[in-house]
C-alpha cells in the first residue's frame, strides 16, 4: 500500500503539492522526506505526535525520514502562529534540548544504519557568509509576497509586529529544504498546516536554485470534538517526557478522551491496523470503555515503552476496577487481556506520618498539601462545589478532619472531580 494512501486514511493529510507526481514517487524509489522539530524546550509534547507518527509511518513503509532539529532557527524563532516574538534562547541551552529531543525521538523511529537521520540545522546556517547568502538566496524572495503570508500577516497586525530576525525565518527554513535536497537527496517536506508557506517557499527555492521539483505534505491541526487543541489540559500541556507528565497521567489523559474521538485518536496515535479500528464505530457503552482502555495503553507504550504502559493500565485498575479486554477488540493490541490483578505503585501517593494523621488535617489544607489543589483558597472552592471525596466519599465540609479514622488497608484515597487520585500512605512507626 503507497504510504500517501497510509497517510491519508489514517487522516493525517491536510494539504499536498502535485499529487500525482507524489504519488508516482512514492511508489518508485526510496523516498528521503524530513520535518523540522523546533528545540525551544527540552520535551516535545502531544502536539508533536502527528508529524512524529508521520515519520514513523513513513519508515514502516521503507522510506528515510529526517528529523531535523532546528539548532539554528531555534536562534532566530518562527512567527508562524505567534502573536509576539517567541523567546530568543542560547546556543548551550539549544545544544541541550536537541540532544533530549533526540533521545524522544527514538522511541518512534530507528536512527540505526542511517534508516534515518537526526539532523541539526545549525551545521549549515550558523556559519553562513551573510552577505554571499542575500546574493545568492536572498534575491530569490519578494517581500511583496512575503508580508502576504499568512504567518507574516498575523504578526504584522499585532501590537509587537513582526521584528526584522523573525522576517529572516522563511527564508532560513526554505534554504534547510534546498540543503537537504542537494546533500541529502531530500525530496519532500512535511509539517504542520500553519508551515504551508514555508514548505511551498522551500519547493520553489529548490526549482529556481537547482532547476529540480520537490514537494510538500501538510497536517491538519488536531483538535478534539468539544473544540479543544490536542494535548492542553487545566494542568498544561501533556509532555513526552516522563519527568514532567508521569506514564500514569499521561495514561489517565488518554483514557479520558471524548468517546467521538476514539476511532480518529486510534488511527493517528497507534499502529494498530486500520480494519480493526474500524470495527470498533459500532462498540457501546463497556466494550467502547474497553478501546478507550486500549488507546491509552498503545500511545503510552509508544512514548514509555510496554513495561510503563502495562503499569499505567494496571494502576488504573487499582482506581478504577480491573477489566478484561476481549480478544476480538483491537485484537492486534498488546494490552493484558486477563485479569492478573493491580499495580498501584504510579498511583500518585504521599507518605504521612502516623502521628499527624491521628491528629488528623483539615481537608482542605490536606489537599492543598498534596497538590490535588493549587491554593487553599482553590481546595475550599473544591470542597464547598461538591468536587472532593475522601475514599470515595464526597466531603462535607472544607475544615472536615482527615484522620487514621478515614484509613482503609493503610491507605487514604482522595479525588479531586472525576480524574485526579492521590493515595495517602501512612509511614509506619519504627
Amino acid at each position: 500500500m503507497n504510504v500517501l494512501d497510509i497517510l491519508q486514511e489514517r487522516g493525517f493529510i491536510e494539504q499536498k503539492t502535485h499529487d500525482q507526481e507524489l504519488r508516482e514517487l512514492f511508489a518508485t524509489e526510496k523516498v528521503t522526506c524530513y520535518i523540522g522539530f523546533d528545540p525551544t524546550a527540552s520535551s516535545l509534547h502531544i502536539g508533536s505526535l502527528i508529524p512524529i507518527m508521520s515519520l514513523a509511518h513513513m519508515q514502516r513503509s521503507g522510506h528515510q525520514p529526517i528529523a531535523l532539529v532546528g539548532g539554528g532557527t531555534g536562534l532566530v524563532g518562527d512567527p508562524s502562529g505567534k502573536t509576539e516574538m517567541r523567546k530568543v534562547l542560547t546556543l548551550d541551552i539549544i545544544s541541550e534540548n536537541v540532544a533530549a529531543l533526540k533521545k524522544q525521538l527514538s522511541h518512534f523511529i530507528d536512527f540505526s544504519d542511517d534508516k534515518a537521520l537526526l539532523l541539526n540545522n545549525a551545521d549549515w546556517l550558523v556559519s553562513l557568509n551573510y552577505i554571499h547568502f542575500l546574493r545568492d538566496v536572498g534575491r530569490h524572495f519578494s517581500v511583496n509576497r512575503m508580508i502576504k503570508m499568512e504567518s507574516c500577516k498575523m504578526r504584522l497586525d499585532s501590537e509587537e509586529g513582526l521584528s526584522f530576525l523573525e522576517f529572516n525565518y522563511m527564508i532560513l527554513q526554505a534554504y534547510d529544504f534546498l540543503e537537504l535536497f542537494s546533500t541529502r537527496n531530500c525530496k519532500i517536506q512535511m509539517g504542520g498546516s500553519d508551515q504551508w508557506g514555508n514548505i511551498v517557499a522551500g519547493i520553489e527555492l529548490i526549482h529556481k536554485m537547482n532547476h529540480k521539483q520537490a514537494y510538500g505534505i501538510t497536517f491538519p491541526l488536531i483538535t478534539t470534538s468539544s473544540g479543544e487543541k490536542m494535548g492542553k489540559t487545566a494542568g498544561g500541556a501533556v509532555w513526552l517526557d516522563p519527568e514532567r507528565t508521569s506514564p500514569y497521567e499521561y495514561y489517565q489523559y488518554w483514557i479520558n478522551v471524548d468517546d467521538r474521538d476514539i476511532q480518529r485518536f486510534l488511527a493517528l496515535y497507534t499502529f494498530l491496523p486500520m480494519q480493526e479500528i474500524r470495527d470498533t464505530k459500532n462498540l457501546k457503552d463497556a466494550e467502547m470503555n474497553m478501546a478507550k482502555s486500549i488507546l491509552a495503553f498503545e500511545a503510552t507504550a509508544l512514548v514509555h515503552g510496554h513495561d510503563a504502559a502495562v503499569k499505567a493500565f494496571r494502576s488504573a485498575a487499582s482506581v478504577f476496577g480491573a477489566r478484561v479486554i476481549p480478544k476480538h477488540i483491537l485484537e492486534s493490541s498488546t494490552i493484558p487481556r486477563e485479569d492478573e490483578g493491580v499495580d498501584d505503585r504510579v498511583v500518585p501517593s504521599t507518605v504521612m506520618e502516623q502521628g499527624e494523621l491521628a491528629q488528623g488535617v483539615p481537608a482542605f489544607k490536606l489537599f492543598h498539601r498534596i497538590g490535588l489543589a493549587a491554593s487553599g483558597g482553590a481546595a475550599r472552592r473544591l470542597i464547598e462545589q461538591g468536587g472532593a471525596y475522601v475514599n470515595n466519599t464526597r466531603v462535607a465540609a472544607f475544615d472536615q478532619v482527615i484522620s487514621n479514622r478515614d484509613l482503609e488497608s493503610g491507605e487514604i484515597l482522595l479525588r479531586s472531580g472525576k480524574k485526579k487520585f492521590h493515595k495517602l500512605v501512612v509511614k509506619a512507626e519504627a
